[in-house]
């Protein structure tokens, strides 16, 4: 069981390791959110997982052909992402809110939620690599899939609260003018995220 959790954790790592919205969401909420804010992001991340896990525990998954709505994923989530840019973008001039402020128009769980179910390489990696490594585990037994999940979720908690941490300790040290060039940064990368996604979704329909 504990080689399934460093499985887990490894296969975790190497996703929570690689630039994407996600990401991006973390480092912007955490100039204004604290150190603690990558636990609530990657909590919002969890909670999207949790239900896929579930679903793909239980059988559900394999009524799923995914890529057949990669488009489809593609083009909402990758709208989405640009507007969640653009308002990143719009709000960096406001000036440096106080740690916390803005809590009520900005909400880590749902940003986390929202930058996983827009991203469609996400839904790709669970119905294809991660269902078949859960599927795995769970031959041997139920909690052996419950420890490979834990082990994944170790690695999204532990990586982003780095992040997080890091981020709000360098926020210190910023003045007005690099906190809105931070943000802006963060929101065209969400923009660019987003054009390429929509790019995914319009490809094929110019190709036909």
């Amino acid at each position: 069981m504990l080689q399934t959790y460093l499985l887990g954790l490894v296969v975790g790592l190497t996703g929570a390791l690689v630039p994407g919205p996600t990401l991006v969401a973390t480092i912007d909420m955490a100039m204004t959110g604290g150190w603690k804010t990558g636990l609530r992001v990657s909590a919002g991340h969890a909670i999207v997982e949790a239900f896929i896990f579930s679903a793909i525990v239980l059988g559900i998954g394999s009524v799923f052909a995914v890529s057949d709505h990669v488009g489809l994923v593609g083009a909402v989530g990758g709208t989405a992402l640009v507007a969640f840019g653009v308002l990143t973008i719009r709000g960096a001039g406001s000036g440096i809110p106080d740690a916390g402020a803005g809590g009520a128009t900005r909400d880590p769980y749902l940003a986390g939620a929202i930058t996983s179910v827009s991203n469609p390489y996400f839904w790709l990696w669970w119905f294809s690599v991660g269902s078949a490594l859960v599927l795995a585990a769970a031959q041997q037994a139920f909690l052996f899939a419950i420890a490979f999940i834990a082990g994944h979720w170790s690695a999204d908690f532990g990586w982003y609260l780095v992040v997080s941490a890091g981020v709000h300790s360098g926020r210190k040290i910023f003045d007005e003018r690099a906190y809105s060039w931070v943000l802006r940064g963060c929101g065209a990368f969400l923009v660019l995220f987003g054009i390429s996604y929509i790019a995914l979704a319009v490809r094929p329909v110019l190709q036909g």
